[in-house]
């Protein structure tokens, strides 16, 4: 089967097939648009692309893709640091980028994308081995690293998430993620181009976008759900949807709850990684539990183990670094096999870094990560989320990270980071330790004006780590 199935067999002829702002196309010219990329890139091995929120990333994408070539998907706000290390890094033979944009010099030769050219040529169906997607990591830890992502590994991943969602041909999905990342490029362009369904990406994630857009499906990151919890109109405009999907962060209980009694869903969280893709999901026909994150995807296997390898209970509380192994895990970092044997056991399971714990029905709860949110306080270990939960809960918080600092005696101490109302840090220390266990209470908070956030609106705690 084609990776991109549904749009190598759709004739659907409706003009709003894709639609990214304000550009729309139907199957048949979408898939026109792509043939006539394919055609200028045949022979080419890796090609990089400017990924703004645009139809040009779509087609883009859609064509290389086509082609055979291996995608390198380049952050539009990248600095001219980060870019040159993706493009040199990766190899590009050439740059996909919207005919006539002024591109900085020194990289590989630009293809222009122009949504004037259609072909009707069929190009052949890769290998489903080949390389699909090389997407670099955030490069929190050194320089960003390539993972190299199989086109069957795509394929298991949609296919898996398909299933868990009931995700068809009858679906509108609706987001405004960004196109260099797994939520917004994988599931939420490549997606609907194998499973079917039309796809509206609204630009900026406003909620009055959301709001309008009628869908049936809608991804989101925790911020964007925040933000239409907190706009009552455009969270009631949700009611006639089939699903709203929260991933890339965990989503706060708070805003869980609110969407809950205001659009009347309650949120399917999922978790994955670049180098995993999506392993786990919570499904379309089960029940939905805040601050977890559902049960593991067909083919994957999951293993929590503590700091000297040996599993932990399964028994919903004890937590260790989450395993993973599966159809959806990529082959490799490009060039960086030091990294590649770092990331993985003698067995072969995947070390995600992540910190979690599963429960004796298979469904995990993610904690955080192992570097950031797995505090070591007084011989307790500390889940930074559970904390962060309970500040999110006061009236007066609206932001809140939990990290654990240094401490002489205790040899970590739990800070809180918290942006709020006319509140205390006592006020919140106080109210955490009368919903929490005393140990858990934050030793200190600071109050600031902001978190600060990537593109998909994870907190970067390194960032707070560091002052």
């Amino acid at each position: 089967m084609s990776l991109l199935s549904w749009l190598a067999e759709a004739t659907d002829e409706r003009p709003d097939a894709v639609r990214v702002g304000d550009d729309a196309v139907s199957w048949p010219r979408l898939r026109g648009l792509a043939a006539a990329v394919a055609d200028r890139l045949h022979g080419l091995d890796r090609v990089a692309i400017e990924a703004t929120p645009t139809l040009h990333t779509v087609v883009g994408v859609t064509g290389a893709l086509a082609a055979g070539a291996a995608v390198v998907p380049v952050p539009p706000d990248a600095g001219p640091r980060e870019r040159d290390h993706i493009l040199r890094d990766c190899g590009a033979q050439a740059l996909l980028a919207p005919s006539g944009t002024p591109v900085p010099g020194g990289g590989p030769p630009v293809v222009p994308v122009d949504l004037r050219q259609a072909s009707d040529t069929v190009h052949r169906e890769p290998d489903p081995r080949d390389t699909a997607l090389i997407l670099y990591t955030s490069g929190t830890t050194g320089a960003p690293k390539g993972a190299v992502l199989s086109r069957r590994a795509i394929a298991a991943c949609l296919d898996g998430l398909a299933e868990a969602w009931a995700w068809t041909p009858d679906d509108l999905l609706v987001h405004g993620l960004p196109l260099f990342h797994v939520h917004g490029l994988v599931l939420g362009v490549l997606g609907p181009l194998r499973v079917g369904g039309r796809l509206h990406h609204v630009g900026r994630p406003r909620p009055e976008r959301y709001a309008a857009a009628a869908g049936s499906l809608y991804f989101g990151v925790p911020t964007v759900w925040s933000r239409i919890r907190d706009d009552p109109a455009a969270a009631r405009a949700l009611r006639p949807a089939r699903l709203l999907v929260s991933g890339s962060a965990p989503l706060p209980e708070a805003v869980f709850s609110g969407l809950a009694a205001l659009s009347g869903h309650r949120v399917v969280e999922r978790y994955g990684m670049t180098e995993t893709l999506i392993t786990l999901s919570g499904r379309a026909d089960a029940p939905r539990r805040a601050g977890t994150v559902g049960t593991a995807l067909p083919g994957v296997r999951t293993r929590i183990v503590d700091e000297h390898g040996a599993a932990v209970p399964a028994d919903g509380a004890a937590m260790g670094e989450l395993l993973v192994r599966g159809p959806t895990l990529f082959e490799g970092y490009l060039n960086r096999p030091d990294a590649d044997a770092a990331s993985r056991t003698p067995q072969g399971w995947f070390r995600t870094g992540d910190v979690a714990s599963v429960g004796p029905d298979g469904w995990h709860r993610i904690v955080g990560r192992a570097a950031t949110d797995l505090i070591k306080s007084g011989g307790y270990r500390i889940g930074a989320g559970e904390v962060e939960d309970a500040l999110l809960a006061h009236p007066r918080v609206r932001e809140a990270a939990v990290v654990g600092t240094p401490h002489p005696d205790l040899g970590q101490q739990v800070t809180a980071y918290v942006v709020g109302d006319g509140i205390s840090d006592r006020e919140l220390i106080d109210f955490v330790a009368r919903h929490l266990s005393v140990h858990k209470r934050p030793r200190q908070v600071r109050l600031v004006d902001a978190l600060p956030r990537n593109a998909l609106g994870k907190v970067q705690k390194s960032l707070l780590g560091a002052e």
